[in-house]
């Protein structure tokens, strides 16, 4: 990783993306040591947290992380996934992030130095190349390790840097716990 101790970081977490790679490779995501890791990179000037909710009781599997995360240093955003029965008759439920997550970058794109995207998906190539044109680095972090590879080509030619996940498994992993509820929607 390159990082350079006086510049200004923006983690931008896609939770949907991120929750579905940690899981192919068997392993949670402690968000504490996250911060922690990149807090001693540079200067973390925030933290993004973008996941859709499932809310078809009161209660979301997700809340709990949701909040943990909120008053742990995270600005999370959210929105409601919707239902939708998809042509084999079988319900399913949307949540996409990635109009959310474009905008917040474009707009830190002056304040900021270097971006951390926590994606792999290829539909974030344009952004990256947009926020590159204002003087951002953007380090993408996703794996190509995974079977299949979470990490579009597109992407990662796109990208000053790549993390892949698999290798900071050992830093900001912990055991994989069953009771999560995040990855269990369709994102397109």
């Amino acid at each position: 990783m390159t990082f350079y101790p006086d510049e200004k970081i923006a983690l931008f977490i896609d939770g949907a993306n991120l929750y579905s790679a940690a899981r192919s490779m068997d392993f949670d995501i402690d968000y504490k040591k996250l911060l922690e890791v990149f807090r001693s990179r540079g200067r973390l000037i925030r933290a993004y947290y973008y996941t859709a909710i499932i809310e078809r009781d009161d209660y979301s599997a997700l809340r709990p992380l949701m909040d943990w995360l909120d008053y742990n240093g995270y600005h999370v955003v959210t929105k409601p996934a919707k239902e939708f029965v998809d042509r084999e008759g079988r319900k399913r439920t949307k949540g996409n992030m990635d109009m959310e997550m474009a905008v917040d970058m474009m707009s830190m794109a002056k304040d900021i130095n270097h971006m951390v995207l926590f994606s792999g998906d290829g539909d974030f190539r344009a952004i990256v190349k947009a926020v590159q044109a204002h003087g951002c680095r953007v380090t993408v972090v996703s794996s190509q390790k995974t079977k299949p590879p979470m990490l579009a080509d597109e992407l990662r030619r796109q990208a000053d840097n790549l993390i892949d996940l698999v290798d900071m498994g050992d830093i900001v992993g912990r055991a994989r716990q069953s009771n999560q509820d995040e990855g269990d929607y369709y994102d397109d």
